[in-house]
């Protein structure tokens, strides 16, 4: 049978079809995903390089400890001396806006998976086929209805990276125990007091988590998005496999690397009770404990 079902005819149909008739409304959501970035982008350039480093040991001290902020110094003045730091910024920026926009997406639509049964039956194939449709598909319709730029690969990797904030929003709300929900109900709370106040707040490991797992595919997404042109250190990648330089993609990976890590730890801690001051400064904590114990006496 020579005759085949052409599938890929049609999705090229329909997005002609888009093109044609709403490219307005495209250049419209573009220029709004474009300003977004910037924003941040600007935010995040503008500190000098020594400020913002300080501001992410200073989160890895808070949020992990003392350990953790001497790697996390210790990396990103590493990239800053490879003289990847600009490029480094830029994807943090890319990384930050995806993130952004996929969680404003994503954790509602994973409250409303949650509350309604057909909701969660509709969406379930949709995430799945967002999640496990390959990375650079995303970017071919992306280019021809954004163009190329940092528009596209933001729209790829939010298509891409949202999933887990859905799906781990969802689990977490309807993992809350039925006796606490009750107990919320029995004391009177509205619908929108018992999701604020009650169920939230016990799913925020399970939305943390699916903070934390979109983070990581954003990243790794928008390394992949510098094929139309997002720029950052995806670019440096791109680069090192088009000359075969082994050099310029070690010192461009391992940057990705170091990022992935600091980004990783953190936003994981923030699923979890964050450590007191005792155990962040174990030492000084003894030496108080012992002052009292000798006062006592």
């Amino acid at each position: 049978m020579s005759d085949k079902l052409d599938l890929g005819s049609w999705v090229n149909d329909v997005v002609q079809h888009l093109l044609d008739n709403y490219s307005g409304a495209f250049e419209s959501i573009g220029s709004v995903v474009s300003g977004f970035s910037e924003i941040i982008e600007k935010l995040l350039m503008w500190p000098p390089a020594w400020l913002l480093i300080a501001i992410f040991v200073a989160l890895g001290l808070w949020r992990i400890g003392f350990k953790f902020a001497l790697f996390t110094a210790a990396s990103l003045v590493l990239i800053f001396f490879t003289g990847f730091w600009e490029q480094t910024v830029v994807t943090l920026g890319l990384t930050f806006s995806s993130t952004l926009i996929s969680l404003l997406l994503g954790i509602p639509l994973g409250i409303w998976a949650a509350k309604s049964e057909r909701v969660a039956y509709i969406i379930r194939p949709v995430l799945d086929f967002m999640q496990t449709m390959p990375a650079f598909v995303y970017l071919i319709p992306a280019a021809m209805l954004f163009g190329l730029g940092r528009v596209p690969g933001i729209i790829a990797t939010v298509i891409f990276a949202m999933p887990p904030a859905v799906r781990l929003t969802s689990l977490g709300i309807r993992q809350v125990n039925k006796e606490i929900v009750e107990a919320g109900q029995s004391f009177g709370c509205t619908s929108t007091q018992l999701l604020f106040k009650v169920q939230l707040p016990n799913a925020l490991p399970s939305i943390m988590a699916g903070v934390n797992q979109t983070i990581m595919m954003a990243l790794s997404m928008v390394i992949i998005a510098s094929m139309v042109g997002a720029g950052g250190l995806g670019n440096d990648v791109l680069a090192s496999i088009q000359r075969l330089d082994i050099g310029l993609g070690f010192e461009s990976g391992m940057a990705v690397v170091l990022l992935a890590i600091i980004l990783d730890r953190i936003t994981e801690s923030f699923g979890t009770p964050s450590k007191s001051p005792r155990k962040l400064f174990g030492w000084l904590g003894r030496g108080e404990a012992a002052k009292t114990k000798v006062a006592s006496h």
